[in-house]
């Protein structure tokens, strides 16, 4: 594993497929994320697998987006669930 991978799997919820779809639009870092809006970021995917994707991938964008904006995030918030559709 490279230190890319290392970092981007340090976001709740994010493992080896979900940071090759993170790399995949762009995302390299966690910093990458701050201040994103995941629904762009979502559709960015959409767009470059040339279908649509799974809508748990926008709670998990929604997830990570949050992760890298606040300094002290919170814990209940770091699950990527807590972000569906309301």
């Amino acid at each position: 594993m490279n230190s890319t991978t290392d970092e981007l799997q340090t976001i709740p919820g994010v493992g080896k497929r979900t940071a090759d779809d993170f790399r995949r639009i762009g995302i390299r870092r966690v910093q990458d994320l701050r201040n994103k809006d995941p629904e762009q970021l979502y559709a960015r995917l959409c767009r470059r697998v040339g279908k649509p994707v799974d809508r748990c991938m926008l709670y998990v964008f929604r997830c990570a987006v949050y992760y890298a904006t606040r300094k002290k995030p919170d814990p209940e918030k770091l699950k990527w669930w807590n972000w569906k559709d309301r």
